[in-house]
């Protein structure tokens, strides 16, 4: 009798360890040949309070629960991981967590991707200097090497140095060859990047081994909500490229970039001052697809909870040239009481996008 409890016992545990909580109103392929990237937007305003910290740990479980069921196959993020890189004594008001009480819990919620799926960061001004894009100096590199997760070692292929002078993954190339796509190459770099780093995706996009790649730039800064570029900050970094420059610079003249993804800005008010988008020819007469994502002053703002959960999920179908972008919130979508709120219809929100 005693054996056939322990039995059960097990049976129930390892029932319990592989069956997902009910997730309401969960988004599903269009397609079952398709896959997908998950677009995560500035997760500061998590990070600075602790409070606030279990909800970006939820989006990144909803994640992991989701690598199967969505195909998914990169995670990207906007930056601004931190409200403040370095900050030692919190006012209570713009967060109550230090610098690096921030850090640790922003590196935990994406512990829950390590060594399962590469997720591709852009840091963002508020991951450098003291507070907010003082200088370059950042503990991004402590705690995101590139050691950390095993399956970056499948996918990265070039990195240029930091202004410090140091090999991280601040700016770094990923290539994956996907189902009906082909190969692409997913480009990410620190905030405002310099001349240099422009010059290296250039011609790292342009060289033999992948001028016929499909290519994603992700970076912190460029786009408005309204569609307008960036074309100046007064931050005290430089050199450095804003929007208008790094289009100028980069996008515009590399035949294959396809798709540029932001974060940064965003104002308090309507969802629709979050997000933006454009889509302008490059010098190759091809449609380069701009979006920018920015959910941090949902949920009350710049003291709000954060964000409200949204993430984006973008499905690349099997056409090889088609994109559906949903909103969708986990934060939302685990209660069924809330469950209706968890998918943005809104046309800035459910779109799709057709590559040349």
């Amino acid at each position: 009798m005693r054996l056939r409890i322990k039995l059960v016992l097990v049976v129930v545990t390892a029932l319990t360890i592989t069956v997902n909580a009910q997730n309401y109103n969960c988004p599903e392929l269009t397609d079952p040949n398709s896959f997908s990237m998950i677009v995560l937007p500035d997760p500061q305003n998590y990070s600075k309070f602790d409070t606030n910290q279990p909800i970006f740990e939820l989006i990144t479980a909803w994640v992991a629960s989701q690598l199967d069921e969505l195909n998914i196959k990169a995670v990207l993020c906007t930056g601004d991981l931190v409200e403040q890189n370095s900050w030692i004594i919190p006012d209570g008001i713009n967060g109550n967590q230090t610098g690096i009480e921030q850090w640790r819990s922003v590196s935990k919620a994406f512990e829950r991707l390590d060594n399962r799926v590469p997720y591709i960061i852009s840091p963002g001004n508020h991951d450098y200097g003291y507070k907010n894009g003082e200088n370059r100096e950042t503990h991004f590199q402590d705690f995101f090497p590139v050691e950390r997760n095993s399956t970056w070692k499948n996918h990265l292929v070039s990195i240029y140095p930091s202004q410090r002078g140091e090999l991280t993954l601040e700016n770094a190339a990923f290539e994956f060859d996907m189902p009906y796509w082909g190969k692409m190459l997913i480009i990410a770099t620190e905030f405002a990047p310099r001349d240099e780093v422009l010059t290296w995706i250039k011609e790292l996009v342009a060289h033999e081994k992948y001028a016929k790649h499909r290519a994603v730039f992700l970076t912190h800064s460029y786009l408005k909500s309204n569609g307008d570029r960036i074309n100046i900050e007064n931050y005290k970094m430089s050199p450095a490229n804003y929007g208008e420059a790094i289009w100028d610079k980069l996008i515009y003249p590399s035949s294959n970039i396809e798709m540029v993804i932001c974060g940064h800005y965003a104002l308090i008010g309507d969802y629709e001052m979050n997000v933006g988008q454009r889509v302008d020819e490059n010098a190759s007469g091809k449609k380069v697809f701009q979006m920018m994502f920015n959910a941090q002053t949902l949920g009350g703002g710049w003291h709000g909870n954060g964000g409200d959960g949204w993430l984006r999920i973008l499905e690349f179908l099997p056409d090889g040239k088609t994109m559906k972008v949903k909103t969708y919130s986990p934060f939302f979508g685990y209660s069924e009481l809330t469950s209706h709120l968890a998918n943005r219809r809104e046309p800035y929100d459910e779109f799709e996008f057709i590559f040349d």
